[in-house]
């Protein structure tokens, strides 16, 4: 089937609709971008881009009676939202959007013809186009054969289509992860030569790419790629410094090797083929606290003490730094410091309040802190790894029976603040808390000890602190 019939077979309906409408208006309609390439590899989704000669006042002119719900808050950038039908459509007015070298934010210049917006646009397989209501297919540039070559290869020259937008590197990246498509050569040489280019751009669009990459099908072809060509220097300098230099007099592991590695093993624990994108940045960051802690020690040993609690330092460091949400860095920067925690276990020697103690920490965390654990055993020792995995088998085991005893995930000391004022014959305040945190450290060393027992031992915990 050529791309033509392809795309006219499978082009929605809403489609079709809308390209009538801006015909019967006297102005130009086409299906543009991803949405043409994503039809094309078989990727439908309900998210469908147009372009269109009508600037974006007039845009909102003609879809105002036909759309059920219309939004303009890309509107100083040329693109109208629209919802139809359960579609979500985005009509952007043709244009050329470039940099200028000391400022953040793109410039947006309309056009005026569809074959010089597909000019600007990133890669040649987001070049493609379909007039509607025609269906007339436009591929300038050779997409259909870059999506059969699985190649990432601009419009015009690297040079210029990234000097327009230096975020394009980093789109290369994430296409790479999304698509497990190669990157062009000279795409690539121009991503390591403009590297700095980068720093043009906002962090909320570095953050955005990255976060796609990471929770793409191939994180890690993108981070060798941001890696290789300096990229990674300027948006996620933790992850290069990983790189250790490894001498014959001290040895250990190649960390960002590793690193890469315990990404693979945890995305390799996911459920439903649905990316966890707490559990992978936190497999990307968990050692970023290493080449900070490194150390020579006596007969060529190395060590990186404390390297998860200033690693969770250093996470929490940067993802504020990429604006993201408060609760994905505090998610994150947990695991990262919860980590190790599993290897001072042993040989099962915990206590039953131990025990406790790392459920509560762990929180509502706990499964992806199973899955972490897991992921960052890389030993190539077969009988290493299988004693690892055989004893957190038996800590999940016990977390488990002890869950099902004493509902863990709902631990509370056994007297609440009310009690604990009757008791003591206090009024709200201070001691208050300080009594709830010695009965609920009590709980967690003693399990469920019964009401009156937990009064007496108040009692003296109060008559101890006078």
């Amino acid at each position: 089937m050529s791309p033509t019939n392809h795309l006219s077979h499978k082009i929605a309906p809403v489609a079709d609709e809308l390209g009538e409408l801006f015909a019967a208006r006297g102005h130009e309609l086409a299906l543009v971008g991803g949405s043409v390439r994503d039809i094309l590899l078989g990727r439908i989704g309900n998210d469908l881009d147009f372009t269109t000669d009508a600037r974006p006042e007039r845009v909102l002119e003609i879809v105002k009676d036909w759309a059920d719900s219309v939004w303009t808050i890309g509107i100083d950038f040329g693109t109208v939202g629209v919802r139809k039908a359960g579609f979500l459509l985005e009509v952007t007015t043709y244009r050329s959007e470039s940099y200028d070298p000391k400022s953040r934010k793109p410039e947006v210049v309309y056009g005026e013809t569809l074959e010089a917006d597909l000019e600007r646009r990133d890669f040649a397989i987001n070049a493609m186009a379909v007039r509607l209501p025609e269906h007339e297919f436009v591929d300038p540039y050779g997409g259909v054969s870059d999506l059969t070559a699985k190649l990432l290869r601009t419009p015009g020259t690297p040079q210029q289509s990234f000097d327009d937008d230096p975020l394009r590197m980093l789109r290369a990246a994430r296409f790479a992860s999304q698509l497990g498509f190669a990157v062009a050569p000279e795409a690539v040489d121009a991503m390591t030569s403009m590297a700095d280019r980068i720093e043009i751009v906002s962090a909320e669009r570095i953050r955005d790419e990255l976060d796609k990459l990471i929770t793409g099908a191939d994180p890690r072809a993108g981070l060798k790629l941001l890696v290789d060509t300096g990229l990674a220097e300027h948006v996620l300098p933790e992850l290069p410094k990983l790189r250790l230099e490894i001498d014959e007099h001290h040895r250990h592991k190649d960390v960002y090797e590793h690193t890469l590695t315990v990404l693979d093993q945890a995305i390799a624990q996911e459920e439903d083929g649905k990316a966890d994108r707490t559990l992978r940045w936190a497999a990307l960051m968990h050692d970023i606290g290493k080449p900070k802690t490194r150390r020579h020690e006596a007969a060529g040993r190395v060590s990186f003490h404390h390297h998860e609690v200033v690693g969770a330092q250093l996470t929490k460091k940067r993802m504020t730094e990429l604006r993201f949400p408060k609760d994905v860095i505090s998610d994150v920067s947990q695991l990262v410091e919860l980590h190790l925690r599993f290897h001072g276990y042993g040989s099962g020697e915990w206590t039953d309040s131990a025990v406790r103690r790392y459920v509560r920490d762990a929180g509502h965390l706990l499964t992806r802190l199973h899955k972490l654990t897991r992921a960052d055993c890389t030993t190539r020792n077969k009988r290493k790894a299988a004693t690892l995995s055989r004893t957190y088998d038996q800590l999940e085991e016990r977390i488990a029976r002890l869950a099902e005893e004493e509902e863990l995930a709902k631990i509370r000391p056994e007297l609440d603040g009310n009690e604990i004022q009757q008791i003591l014959g206090i009024a709200p305040g201070p001691i208050v808390g300080q009594a709830y945190k010695f009965l609920l450290d009590l709980r967690l060393d003693r399990g469920l000890i019964g009401k009156d027992e937990a009064r007496k031992a108040l009692e003296e915990w109060a008559r101890s602190a006078q």
